[in-house]
């Protein structure tokens, strides 16, 4: 595997990119159906867990996620985890009262065990490397869900098979020249390729097996991002 970006690499990208990662509207343009990615998650989780009272949102950026989650069960108290404290910063202005910031790689979090309802992970765990660091957040999460409490994930995947692939790669490539043009794409695949380590979506649900989640579902997939999640 190529040197990709360190931690603090990320984490300076982020602090200089506030302002494309707050758009309730259109969520993280860079992203396939982010907009849909956020009303699917939520209303999912929502119904599956109409009485949540406490969720943790990683990776949570300038904070639509849980804006979004708000607009569903108003009164739940969020968890804003995030590397880039201008991020936290501008989530917490945006979702006020009951909202906690946590400056924090996820690898190195500490979580009460069944201390949560809900966990969203929205564009974050592509950053995960090893093997080994996948299902250590993948059982970091199960052990801090209450039963019923859902893991959300809406993320990059790669594919098994790289034919397949290729072909979603390109599809993707065509998403992103037709959005802003071929620079822009080529900006794009650019730092994914510095800083990204994206999973299948077979794999990733293969963690959420392997942690004890086993009610799993899928909702939506198009070329390389896929919305899915388990329930404790």
């Amino acid at each position: 595997m190529k040197v990709k970006s360190t931690v603090t690499e990320i984490q300076e990208r982020f602090d200089n990119d506030v302002e494309r990662f707050s758009n309730l509207e259109t969520g993280q343009s860079a992203t396939v159906d982010a907009a849909l990615a956020m009303d699917l998650i939520t209303e999912a989780a929502a119904a599956v867990t109409p009485g949540a009272k406490a969720m943790l949102d990683i990776g949570c950026g300038a904070g639509n996620f849980s804006l979004k989650m708000r607009q569903r069960l108003p009164d739940i108290a969020v968890t804003l985890v995030d590397l880039s404290k201008p991020m936290l910063d501008r989530a917490a202005a945006r979702l006020g009262a009951n909202a906690t910031t946590v400056q924090r790689d996820i690898r190195d979090l500490e979580v009460n065990a069944s201390s949560l309802d809900i966990v969203l992970a929205a564009a974050v765990l592509h950053h995960l490397r090893s093997e080994s660091e996948w299902r250590g957040v993948f059982n970091k999460i199960y052990k801090a869900l209450r039963p019923g409490g859902g893991f959300w994930i809406f993320d990059m995947v790669d594919h098994e098979l790289a034919p397949v692939q290729q072909v979603m790669w390109r599809r993707y490539g065509e998403y992103l020249s037709a959005f802003k043009g071929d620079e822009y794409r080529d900006h794009v695949f650019a730092y994914i390729e510095k800083e990204d380590t994206p999973r299948s979506l077979t794999f990733q649900m293969d963690m959420l097996k392997q942690a004890g989640f086993t009610k799993i579902d899928v909702l939506h997939k198009n070329s390389c991002f896929a919305v899915f999640g388990g329930i404790k």
